[in-house]
Order: C-alpha cells, then structure tokens, then sequence
C-alpha cells in the first residue's frame, strides 16, 4: 500500500527559530524597494512588497525564498497589516522555477479582499491561470507539491483546510520556494506578517532497480536514476519490468540499454506503487489519485495503458494481486477506519470483503494455484505473514493461518510463480508501520508452506539493504521463479 515518506521539517512551529529562508529580494520591475524583517521568537517573517501584480506574463513583488528539490509542504498563518490601498495587494506561498519576472511558478495567494487561489503560469512568459478556493479571507495558507502536481489549502488555524487542485506545473531541478508580497500598486508598500512558518521537505533518493539471482546469490543494478523508482513487476515473457515514477507507470526493457517507456493511463492519474499485469499478460490493474477523487483507487486498463476505468469507488483502496485465473483482483481498503482486504471482479461490481478480525491487513498475494492469498497483518505479536483460503477468512476470520513468528516486522509476501517459494519484506524489529525508507532493511524468504503451516519455518535472510516503502511492494518474480526484482534506496545529501 502506498504512501507519502516521512518530511524532513526545516523550521519548527513553536520557540526560538532558524529562518528557513536563504535570501529574499524584489522580483520584476519594483520602483520601490521592499523588505523583510524576521523575528527568532516565534518565527515570524515581516514581509513588506511592491509591485504591480503576480498575474499576465510578468510578476512583481517581493519575495523571501531557499532553494528546494523534490517534494515539499509550506504552511503560514497570513495576516495583511492595514487596510490597505488596493483590496487585490497579494500575500502567496509560491514555488518558483527561477528569479525571472516571468517564470514558471504555482502559489498558493490570498488577496486583501479575501479571495483565495492557487495561481500558477504553466511556462515560462505564458499567461497566468488559477484555481479558486470557496474560502474567503483564510488566515492559514499551504502550498503542497508532489510530483508535478500542486495543491493548495486554505482556511482557518484551528478548521480543517479546504484544497484546490491538483493542478500540474513543470517544474525541473531546484527551485525557488518562499514567501512573497505584492501591493498591486507599483506606487506603494504593503507589509504582511507570515507566522507559523513551516517547510518540509521530502528525503531525496537514488533508486536502483536490482534483480536478485536465487542461483548465484548475488544482486545486479539494472538500472538507476536520482528521485523515487518503486514496485517492479516482472512481464509474462521477462523481458521487461514494470515500475512507477513521479505519478507515472513505466516499462523498463531488460536487453539492451535499461531506458523506462513511459506508459500512459490517461490524463490527471497519479500512479502509486501498487499494480500489476494480469498472469496472461493483457491487462494492467493500478491504483492512483485521479481527478475525481485525491484519495488513491483501484483501476483497471489493457497492458499499454488504454481503455481505463475505475472498479473501487470507494476510497482509499490499493490494489495488490491478481487471481492466477484472472477472476479475481485483491486490494486493501481502509473502511470504517480500519484497512482490511477485499477483493472485485475486472469486470466491476461490489466489492467483496475477505477479512474483518485484523487490526491492519495489508498487502494481499493470491498463491499461483489460486487456493490462498498471502498477507501481512499485526493482528497478533507485531507484524507477521499470514494466508486465508481465496474466498475469504470467514467469520471472524477463523480460518486465517499464521504463517511467520519472530521478531522482525514481516511485510508483502510474495509468492513464486512455480508455487515452492514465498519471498517477503521484513522491517526492523518495532518498526510500526511500512512508510518509511531506511538500513538495515532485509528481503527473506521460507518455503511456501502445505496444508497446515510450520510453527516456525525455516527462514532463509537473503540480502540485507537500505530499503523499505517501493522496494517490493508488489509481485517481482521473474517469470522462471529464479529471480525477482526490488529496489534498493540512497539516502542523498
């Protein structure tokens, strides 16, 4: 199942506070010359602009900024000081692709009368276009990026926030993300005040998509690229592995030189690390946000991504594995609060619920005769592998079979596609949940068990890495059950 990683925060909420910003300085054409004024106890950001406005091709405010890679969420309490010459003065939480008046760049932008936006200029010197928000005159502002995609909220401090968006900016390499303030009248100044500043900013990565040889032993990088790479799934003919980008599903040929093709499901689909090929090799099932709902669910497309449609409604849902006969697809769904496994045809129609008694089911993998679907659960002693008869665990989930024991907590089992062999994710000991990235990650495996499992299988420790969300969140065997795919993570500075 997919989720977002942890956030490095680079300025905390409360006390004696470090600036997060780097410089700050006027943008455009400025006849007057702004300002800013930071105070340590409470870390507040007194920020006085000029300008004529942030809109059309060119912008002109003043701007208080650091530079930033990948991923990141910015929140501040907005408040304008008076009342001000012109009811459109700007105050924004912006991301900027450079210090050009007319950069491409989305923010997140209240004006003096209240009116709120995510305003963005999709390319450099083109027109500005922007998203409303039903919310007036909101005090907290948030501008979040994941991806190419960028969410505004908006509302109170104490409220829920209200979004707009997603809406898709090109934005490449480090940018420029900050503060800024437009008086919309290039004859005056006007100065808000930013508090409760936050910035956090996701880990960067190198990924390296690597095949595990059951033979040899050994581990081959087949292919590696800076930013997030997760969830290979291995083709029905082996030549080429499945995986997920920044939103998107690519392949990534195995002969010859490793270049991902990208694989399109239609517009506005952000794609997690959750799909797979149909065992025939003719459909793609995938789990994604999409312009209808921001919550991931699961969809259904032919193998070259055409022809898509939705088959979970309800939301979230993340799907998992497909039936070896291709009747079948199991996902986890969070429900009443609690995630639990179901499953639903490719055809469509209800969905249908095959265990109730776990605390957290996860990560559902049918057995390759179809008899059993292998999952992980802390319904008891942590996280451990478990497996149910393919049409559920009956009331109450009686006959759900625990399959592993000890200290590790063990995540997405997997079986081999000849049946002999479950390989599967074990964390650290205490770990409490699958998101994060980290050492000392290991891939292990046990035979897959007969009709009554061990008590306390023999485990076999595979590889030892710096790993943990993507790395296998999915099958990734290799078509011959000698070989399956992960990938391994770096930690960059």
């Amino acid at each position: 199942m997919f989720a977002f990683s942890c956030l490095l925060i680079l300025a905390p909420l409360r006390g004696q506070q470090a600036p997060f910003h780097e410089a700050h300085g006027g943008v455009g054409e400025l006849p007057l010359s702004g300002g800013l004024e930071f105070g340590a106890e409470g870390g507040t950001y007194r920020i006085t602009g000029g300008g004529a406005n942030i809109w059309g091709t060119q912008d002109a405010f003043h701007f208080v900024y650091r530079r930033v890679s990948g991923d990141f969420t910015l929140t501040a309490d907005v408040q304008f000081v008076g009342a001000g010459v012109n009811a459109h003065r700007k105050a924004v939480l912006m991301a900027r692709q450079d210090l050009s008046a007319g950069a491409a760049y989305a923010d997140a932008a209240v004006h003096g009368d209240g009116l709120s936006s995510l305003q963005y200029r999709a390319a450099a010197g083109g027109p500005t276009a922007e998203l409303r928000s039903s919310v007036s005159g909101p005090v907290r502002l948030r501008l979040q990026r994941r991806g190419n995609q960028f969410t505004m909220q908006a509302g109170k401090p104490d409220e829920p926030l209200s979004a707009s968006g997603p809406q898709a900016v090109e934005l490449s390499g480090p940018i420029y993300v900050g503060l800024g303030v437009c008086s919309h009248d290039a004859k005056v100044l006007e100065t808000v005040v930013f508090t409760n500043v936050r910035l956090e900013v996701a880990p960067r990565y190198r990924s390296k998509v690597t095949i595990f040889d059951l033979t040899s032993r050994n581990s081959k990088t087949v292919y590696e690229a800076e930013g997030v790479v997760e969830a290979p799934n291995w083709s029905r003919d082996g030549k080429w592995l499945l995986i997920n980008a920044g939103g998107n599903l690519y392949r990534l040929p195995l002969d010859g030189v490793a270049t991902p093709q990208l694989i399109s499901v239609g517009e506005g689909f952000r794609c997690n690390n959750d799909h797979d090929l149909s065992r025939d090799g003719k459909w793609l099932s995938f789990s994604a946000s999409s312009p209808s709902s921001r919550q991931s669910q699961v969809f259904l497309a032919a193998a070259d991504g055409s022809g898509t449609k939705l088959l979970t409604p309800a939301a979230p849902s993340y799907f998992h594995g497909w039936s070896p006969d291709g009747k079948w697809l199991a996902f986890v769904g969070q429900r009443n609060g609690k995630y639990e496994l179901f499953r639903v045809a490719p055809t469509g129609g209800e969905e249908l619920r095959l265990t109730s008694a776990g605390a957290y089911d996860d990560g559902p993998d049918y057995s390759p005769d179809g008899k059993w679907i292998y999952f992980n659960s802390n319904r008891k002693d942590g996280w451990n592998i478990w497996r149910i008869p393919a049409a559920g665990g009956g009331e109450g989930d009686t006959l759900a079979q625990q399959i592993t024991s000890d200290a590790g907590e063990d995540w997405f089992p997997h079986p081999s596609p000849n049946g002999k062999r479950i390989v599967f994710l074990t964390f650290p000991a205490g770990t409490e949940g699958h998101n994060g990235r980290m050492p000392g990650m290991t891939l292990r495996m046990i035979k897959a068990p007969g009709k009554k499992p061990e008590a306390n299988p023999m485990v076999d420790t595979l590889v030892t890495f710096f790993g943990g969300q993507g790395s296998v969140n999915v099958n990734s065997w290799a078509p011959d059950s000698k070989r399956f795919a992960y990938v391994v993570y770096e930690l960059l500075p």
